[in-house]
């Protein structure tokens, strides 16, 4: 009983090609550099950058603009209908703007959680929240050492809960 259940019991190795499983080729050496360089911190900032940041703060950006009420407002002819080219300048100056910070905090999130991950030598939960306090409180430490604080709690929080959903 102790070989099965007790100090005494073995670990089993699990090997999917003993159960039947697809035998894998082995990698050449240009996958194995693709993949170093996919998983390197630089090449994950810029994804974030640009891809998580640029992108979707554009889409927010234009979004935004395009249900704002505001645009093209005139205070001295509140009746005026704005046209359709005021409308799409402000969109685009909109969508500008919102990409630009959208990609700062993108990559700013991004570079810490790949240097505490890389410090840690472990990928859990704990990364995110510790970058993400980071990041938030780099972000609202301009305003103030009150406002870094709550930058760095409400954006750990953040961080948890979206990663406490995704995995």
């Amino acid at each position: 009983l102790q070989h099965l259940v007790g100090d005494k019991r073995q670990p089993r190795v699990w090997d999917p090609a003993a159960l039947g499983g697809i035998p894998c080729p082995p990698k050449s050496e240009e996958q194995k550099m693709v993949e170093r360089v996919m998983e390197s911190c630089p090449f994950k900032a810029a994804l974030a950058c640009v891809g998580g940041g640029f992108v979707l703060g554009g889409a927010f950006g234009i979004f935004t603009a395009g249900i704002d009420t505001n645009v093209g407002f005139d205070p001295k002819d509140p009746y005026r209908t704005p046209t359709a080219k005021e409308v799409l300048k402000d969109m685009g100056q909109r969508g500008i703007s919102y990409a630009k910070n959208f990609a700062i905090v993108g990559a700013m999130f991004s570079c810490t959680e790949c240097v505490v991950e890389s410090y840690r030598g472990k990928s859990d939960w704990k990364n995110s929240v510790i970058s993400g306090c980071i990041t938030g409180g780099a972000i609202g430490f301009r305003a103030g050492l009150k406002a870094g604080v709550i930058g760095c709690g409400g954006f750990a929080a953040f961080s948890a809960a979206v990663d406490y959903y995704l995995r």
